[in-house]
């Protein structure tokens, strides 16, 4: 239906600033991170709920009154705190994730992780719930996971279309890298590299091949889920296109189907009638596109690696043991260094888009084993090792030390999940008390 009270309609010129405001010296950029990770109970290994006495809810309000964090809040629900610039929030099926302002240093990071690791732990005993550094639920499936009540999620889950993304939503765990650019150029260099190294790094970080209490053939069935989610709004923007810009992102972000919009009454659902450019045009019923409109629906768009003022790259399974650390330092080592941007370049270019696209297919049931035309991933991985610790030495600042621990996998043609898949066959005897044991340290 054609709008009437459209005055002015939003223009992209206001949308293309959103990113241009990420603009910043090289000297400025830092790197951040989104830490999820699944909480359960203790003494049953059932996925943590959100609204019992024990519950993850509570867990929150105890959290912020003993260190002064304050709510946020969904029509009165809390789902999440914040302190200053960094927030602890729910995902779907309270998945608990740390999101951290960005810092120029890992080590900064490290600390606060680790900080807020043990002022949590006090409280997290209390409840008897622990948090787990895995990739997808191991014991509790979604048809056992309650949705937190976040309107967004409810509509979410009532839209996404992929027969997995409730698995995706309620059982998953993720960690995502966050990258600063300099100019769109410099933006559109990491995007286009960053989208080629993910089906690697997706394959040397699985760590999620135990789900529901059973071995279920893949490596990281959380990067299958993701396969099976919304195909409209997931995977690769465009064909890994050199001559990609802003606005050819923000095309792509406007075609994708609109789930819905929120305004004062509430959130109000559009379920894929139209996309964001037929919304600018017509409007929606007597609704108008604004910019916050955009914001929305710029966040509901889940691609491999996603632009906003910064770049997200999204596609690796929770890990702990220093893992989480090793995710930053190959970003850093490869996207904050030209030469080492131009060498995983020379490494790739023998491949073209549809190489990729049948990757990231292959990935989550082989990993490492899996083939990129005639090559292994594992031995592409181990040059990408090579780039990464040649570039942080360069750096000078001691990080390459955070690529300790993803060496003792890849350079021995393992991932996390390999380990996990021999153990548990082995000395775990398929007891799922001894996996969430080993990923809960």
């Amino acid at each position: 239906m054609t709008n009437t009270h459209i005055q002015e309609k939003l223009d992209k010129k206001e949308i293309l600033k959103l990113f241009k405001d990420g603009c910043k010296p090289a000297v400025e950029h830092k790197i951040g991170i989104e830490y999820e990770r699944l909480p359960i109970f203790s003494v049953t290994s059932k996925a943590a709920d959100y609204s019992s006495e024990f519950g993850v809810c509570n867990f929150l309000r105890n959290f912020a009154k003993e260190e002064n964090w304050d709510y946020i809040t969904d029509d009165y629900n809390i789902i999440g705190l914040k302190q200053g610039h960094n927030t602890i929030t729910l995902e779907p099926g309270c998945q608990i994730e740390l999101s951290l302002k960005p810092e120029f240093m890992i080590d900064e990071i490290k600390n606060k992780i680790e900080k807020l690791n043990k002022e949590m732990a006090c409280v997290l005993d209390k409840f008897g719930i622990s948090l787990l550094n895995y990739g997808v639920s191991p014991f509790s499936t979604h048809k056992s996971i309650n949705l937190i009540p976040k309107k967004r999620y409810h509509i979410m889950a009532k839209y996404l279309w992929g027969i997995l993304s409730d698995v995706m939503m309620r059982e998953t765990a993720g960690i995502q890298c966050c990258i600063d650019f300099e100019n769109e150029e410099d933006a559109m260099n990491k995007f286009r590299v960053a989208n080629k190294l993910v089906p690697f790094m997706t394959a040397m970080f699985a760590n999620s091949p135990i789900r529901g209490g059973v071995e279920t053939g893949y490596k990281s069935f959380r990067a299958l889920s993701w396969l099976n989610t919304d195909n409209d709004r997931c995977g690769f923007v465009g064909q890994i296109d050199d001559r990609f810009s802003f606005e050819e992102y923000i095309d792509y972000v406007f075609d994708s189907p609109m789930i819905f919009i929120n305004r004062e009454s509430g959130a109000i659902p559009l379920n894929g009638k139209l996309n964001f450019s037929e919304f600018i045009d017509n409007g929606f019923e007597d609704f108008s596109a604004n910019i916050d409109d955009f914001k929305l629906h710029a966040n509901l768009y889940f691609p491999e690696v996603r632009l906003r003022n910064f770049i997200e790259i999204r596609n690796h399974d929770c890990s702990g043991k220093g893992l989480q650390y090793s995710i930053l330092a190959i970003y850093k080592g490869i996207l904050y260094s030209h030469s080492a941007m131009n060498e995983i370049e020379e490494l790739f270019k023998t491949f073209e888009y549809p190489d990729f696209s049948e990757l990231r297919f292959n990935v989550p049931k082989s990993a490492l084993n899996a083939k990129i035309g005639k090559y292994f991933v594992k031995d592409i991985a181990k040059e990408i090792l090579y780039i990464a610790e040649k570039s942080l030495i360069g750096l000078d600042t001691g990080e390459e030390k955070y690529l300790d621990a993803i060496k003792e996998y890849t350079l021995n043609g393992i991932t996390p999940a390999d380990v996990i898949i021999r153990n548990w066959n082995g000395l775990w005897n398929k007891d799922v008390r001894k996996l969430i044991k080993y990923v809960s340290e």
